[in-house]
This record gives C-alpha cells, sequence and structure tokens, in this order.
C-alpha cells in the first residue's frame, strides 16, 4: 500500500476512535438534583438527645410538628449500632459504626425506622441517614471477614484515620472489594427502606470517584438527595449540597467584630465564582458539631442570633435547622452521653417557621432556580446589609443591621420599589426606591412583595 493511503488509513482510525471516545464521554452519567430538593429545607434530627426514650418512635410521633415548622428533608444522625471497644464516654459516638446494615437498638428495630420513613413521605416530607464511609468502629463485623478492608501501618496494624478519633479505624479506599461491600451498604438503606439520600461524614477524605459511582448507583434505584460534610466545589457533580462553613465563620467574625458588611459581600462575590449556579450549599449557625465543640448559637452570636439566621434563611443555599434551635436551646448537647433536650414549650417557633416556610416563595429556591441577590446602597455599608432577590413572580427584600449599635440608614435601588408585607412585624409599607429606616442594634426586616 503506498505511502498516502497509509497515512490516511491511521488517520481515519484516529478519527473513529476518537468519535468513539467523545461518545462515551458525552454518555457519562452526570447526577441531578431531585425535582424535589429545589424548594426544600433540612433538619438535622439527634435521635439520641431528641427525646428522653431516644427513639425512632419519638421521632415519628413529633413529625407532624417538624413539618409544620416549614421542614421538607429530615437529617438522621447515624442510626447504626455504636461500636464497643476503645467507645468515648458511656454510650460512644454515633459516628463508631459496628455494622452497616444494621439499627443501634437503642433506637429501636428496623421496623420501627421504616415506620418513620413512611409517616414522613406520607407527610410529603423525605428521609436522609448520616452515612460514615471513611471509618468504623473497631469492632465493626467487616474486620473479622474482611481484615484487608482496613488500612495498616508498617507492622501491620489498623489505625485511626486521625490522631485523636481514638474510638475508630481507617477504611482503606484502594481495595476495590471494600468499594463494593460500601455501595452495597447504602443501596441496601435505599432499596429495602426507601430513603432519600445520605449526609457524608468527612466526605472529602474518601475519594471522589468512590463518590461518583456510588451516586451513580443510587440513582439507578431511585433519584437520591446526597449531602457532603465537605465545601470542596469538586464533590458536587457527586453531590446536591455542600457544607456552606464559609458563612458560618463569615457569621461568627462579624458577631467578633472582625469583619464587617463590605467585607461579608466580597465573601459571596467569591462564593459566586467557586461554585456553579446550580450547586447546593448547606447554610446554618449551628449543627451538632458546632454545638457541641465550639460555642452554642448564643455563646458566638449573642443578641445577634436572629438577624444572623435571617441572613443564611434568605440568601442563596438551603437552611438548615438543627434539634433544639426552635425551643432556643443555649447548652452545648453532650456528645457521649445522654443528654435530653428541654423543648420548653418551643418558644422559639414561630420565628423559625416565618423564615422556613419563605422557602416556598421561587425568589428563594435553591440553585438556580431561585433568584440572584441585588444589593442595595446603603449609608451604612459596613453595618447594614439590604438585598433582593426576585424570581418569576416573587421577590424579597431583605435589610439587617449586622451590628450592636442602633443605625439610621437611607437604601437606595432602582428595584426596590413596591407594595410589601414585612413577615415577621406584619406590617405593609410602601417601600420606594429610596428610604431611610431606622433600626435598632441586630435589628432584621424580611418584605415579600405583594403582586397584584
Amino acid at each position: 500500500m503506498k505511502k498516502g493511503k497509509w497515512i490516511f488509513l491511521l488517520a481515519l482510525i484516529i478519527s473513529l476512535v476518537a468519535c468513539k471516545a467523545g461518545d462515551e464521554k458525552s454518555a457519562e452519567y452526570k447526577p441531578v438534583h431531585p425535582e424535589w430538593s429545589y424548594n426544600a429545607t433540612i433538619y438535622e434530627l439527634n435521635i439520641r438527645q431528641y427525646s428522653e426514650e431516644g427513639s425512632f418512635n419519638a421521632v415519628t410521633d413529633d413529625l407532624e410538628r417538624i413539618k409544620s415548622l416549614g421542614i421538607d428533608i429530615i437529617w438522621l444522625m447515624p442510626i447504626h449500632p455504636i461500636g464497643e471497644k476503645n467507645r468515648k464516654g458511656t454510650l460512644g459516638s454515633y459516628y463508631a459504626v459496628k455494622d452497616y446494615k444494621a439499627v443501634n437498638p437503642e433506637f429501636g428495630t428496623l421496623a420501627d425506622f421504616k415506620g418513620l420513613v413512611k409517616k414522613a413521605h406520607d407527610l410529603g416530607m423525605y428521609v436522609i441517614i448520616d452515612w460514615v464511609a471513611n471509618h468504623t468502629a473497631w469492632d465493626n463485623v467487616w474486620l473479622k471477614d474482611h481484615p484487608d478492608f482496613f488500612s495498616r501501618d508498617s507492622l501491620g496494624n489498623v489505625y485511626p484515620p486521625v490522631a485523636d478519633w481514638e474510638d475508630v479505624i481507617d477504611l482503606n479506599y484502594d481495595n476495590m472489594e471494600l468499594r463494593k461491600f460500601m455501595q452495597d451498604a447504602m443501596a441496601y438503606w435505599v432499596k429495602d427502606c426507601d430513603i432519600d439520600g445520605f449526609r457524608c461524614d468527612v466526605a472529602a477524605m474518601v475519594p471522589t470517584d468512590f463518590w461518583e459511582a456510588a451516586r451513580k448507583k443510587l440513582d439507578s434505584i431511585k433519584p437520591v438527595f446526597m449531602l457532603a460534610e465537605a465545601h470542596e466545589p469538586e464533590l458536587h457533580p457527586s453531590f446536591d449540597m455542600t457544607y456552606n462553613w464559609q458563612l458560618k465563620d463569615a457569621v461568627n467574625s462579624i458577631a467578633k467584630k472582625e469583619m464587617n458588611v463590605v467585607e461579608l459581600i466580597e465573601h459571596f462575590a467569591k462564593e459566586d465564582s467557586a461554585y456553579q449556579p446550580d450547586d447546593f450549599r448547606m447554610t446554618f449557625i449551628t449543627n451538632h458539631d458546632e454545638n457541641t465543640w465550639n460555642g452554642t448559637a448564643q455563646e458566638r452570636l449573642g443578641d445577634g442570633l436572629k438577624a444572623f439566621y435571617t441572613l443564611v434563611a434568605t440568601v442563596k443555599g438551603m437552611p438548615l435547622l438543627y434539634s433544639g434551635q426552635e425551643s432556643g436551646v443555649s447548652n452545648a448537647l453532650e456528645f457521649f452521653e445522654k443528654d435530653a433536650i428541654d423543648w420548653n414549650g418551643y418558644p422559639e417557633t414561630d420565628f423559625y417557621k416565618t423564615l422556613l416556610e419563605l422557602k416556598k416563595y421561587e425568589a428563594l429556591y435553591n440553585g438556580n432556580r431561585g433568584g440572584e441577590m441585588i444589593y442595595a446602597k446603603t449609608s451604612q455599608p459596613e453595618n447594614v446589609l439590604a438585598f433582593t432577590r426576585e424570581k418569576g413572580k416573587s421577590k424579597i427584600l431583605v435589610v439587617l443591621n449586622l451590628s450592636d449599635k442602633e443605625q439610621k440608614v437611607t437604601i437606595e435601588g432602582e428595584n426596590l420599589k413596591g407594595s410589601y408585607f414585612e413577615v415577621f412585624k406584619k406590617e405593609v409599607p410602601e417601600i420606594t426606591d429610596k428610604m431611610v429606616m431606622k433600626l435598632k442594634p441586630w435589628d432584621y426586616y424580611v418584605f415579600v412583595e405583594l403582586f397584584e
């Protein structure tokens, strides 16, 4: 064959291979958010501390009240049996899993758990469970039959993934069989118990390609919702939502007068450049880790607590409510012991319900379904934040005094004008494109525009 023909044939083969590769790449699995998650809110439920009995059934009995807060997703902290070897405290950590396919008998039976999930679904709610894929208890059932699933030191001993996590041992994701077992265990809860997804503990410590494969497997059973305890943008192809620790840190800094509103707006700009428009971020002022280890919301935020929660509930992201917030719980709940929440008549219910129910306005939808934040100009730019979010036939105006001083402020913006209802004070003010407001320390307003 002449040289020219060889060159032509070689070029043709390369072209066909490239096309085939392109076809495979375009056919790669791309997860999508469950449709129901676009206007959802989330509630972290600490089963052990939720009631004196600390049971699935006690949670089931309270689901209607939780639903009435404006909650859509229930995130249950780990439900699995807790390891006994090297246990911390009397009851141990929920995150020291002994058996991935069983429930903690302290909480009840598998039938009780399935009853909880069914009741939630009957109420139009969704259930995700905490999943600890990075490590297990020292007496996990896999250690006997699958010792090669675990990381080993030079002497062949298992060890904790982090020095002070003495009650758990590291899993070895170089082992492909481990990956299959872990995916199978996750699939069990979706297939057999009809849960709706997972909150994945220390997700960034587990290889990203494991999560990619796991998400594909789970979605083949039913569309799932995946929350990563991580902030890394690269996890979003596998996960619907990551933790917005950056906003939590910003809120703490403003409360300590180490940051102001100008810098907060800069933070939001960085957020927009780091994440894709349809990446969900979970916004919060507290959760189980913050409450127990880093100070209660009251200790960190003081009198600004409600202003800061108003912020995290109205900016881009999905707001989290942690067990006890609706009762104003101000103590750090014990992690390894029994420490039941004092509900005290749920005195903060109206505040949180008012904010969480706003999520049904299209302007506050999650991801790219919600409106962008448009900042208004204020005469107190370091202390007062004012912004609108608008989408479809809904528009929200938020005004926050993020300082401990009274502020008389002029607020200007081309898109402010309209007739609004203020959701906390139940007022119907006429707002113009330039207005003057007198704000008390840590004051907060949320105006919903009244469309004809």
